[in-house]
């Protein structure tokens, strides 16, 4: 692997705790994450996944630690930074075509009719060969598959060219074939335009053979590393607290599986398999 610049630092967290009133919900984070790497952040539910995809967009404050992105504090409105939340803000049943959200997208969500300028069309038709959509243009959101929604969204959040993508859950709900298809798309994203990648997942086996480092967050703490670093009977149970096996099967499939039948391994939680 080459080495790395200072220059090439995108996100930079040291000893970083983040609490909700009345919990912490996790602390004594540190991790480092360069241009163009492609990072799982992966845990149980509501072990603070989310969260620090807030962080990074400047609506969660931390608690104690140092945090920077692009060498700055993190900070609201980031052009930089695309985002794909859980939720979208409009209603996949909106009868909106697809080009359409993606120029409000480009044009900061400017309303009006026939405002759209040929920079805009061009961005727009762009980010949507981009992820294989292009047909899709002229179609209602409310006409589209999940696996469709999900690249139409991700093509809204490369139409502005962003050099960080995060990436909340996109692969939920989705039966596996586009499930394949949607993490390739995200893939030669992060190849083609070097950008830097934080995908939200329950399941880390349709990445695995992508992704540069994982974040992992469960039990109050955060692991970070390669996937060969992190994904180690070892280091899981010293993060969870309890005795933790990490299994391959004979397609190099990983399960992670809890000694004593833990609830934070339930199979509707996490999906290993």
């Amino acid at each position: 692997m080459a080495v790395r610049s200072s220059n090439d630092m995108v996100v930079a967290g040291h000893n970083l705790s983040v609490m909700y009133p009345g919990r912490i919900v996790w602390e004594s984070a540190s991790f480092e994450i360069s241009r163009g790497e492609f990072v799982a952040v992966i845990g149980p539910n509501g072990a603070g996944k989310t969260t620090m995809f807030r962080m990074l967009l400047g609506l969660q404050r931390r608690v104690s630690g140092d945090l920077t992105v692009f060498g700055s504090s993190p900070r609201r409105g980031n052009p930089k930074i695309g985002y794909v939340p859980q939720r979208h803000t409009i209603d996949s049943q909106t009868n909106i075509q697809c080009i359409e959200l993606i120029k409000l997208a480009f044009s900061g969500g400017r309303l009006g009719f026939s405002v759209f300028s040929k920079d805009e069309d061009k961005a727009a038709y762009g980010a949507l060969e981009a992820v294989g959509a292009k047909e899709l243009a002229h179609k209602s959101l409310a006409q589209l598959s999940g696996g469709e929604l999900q690249r139409v969204f991700l093509a809204e959040a490369l139409v502005s060219d962003p050099e960080m993508l995060l990436l909340d859950e996109p692969l939920s709900n989705l039966d596996i074939r586009r499930t394949r298809e949607l993490v390739e798309v995200i893939g030669d994203v992060v190849k083609s335009r070097n950008a830097t990648v934080f995908l939200v997942a329950h399941d880390i086996n349709p990445l695995i053979h992508l992704i540069d480092k994982v974040i992992y967050i469960a039990n109050g703490k955060v692991a970070t590393g390669t996937p060969k670093e992190v994904l180690t009977s070892k280091r899981l149970s010293a993060l969870y607290g309890t005795n933790v096996e990490v299994l391959k099967d004979s397609r190099g499939h990983i399960l992670i599986h809890s000694l004593y039948g833990s609830e934070e391994f339930h199979e509707d939680e996490y999906r290993v398999v």
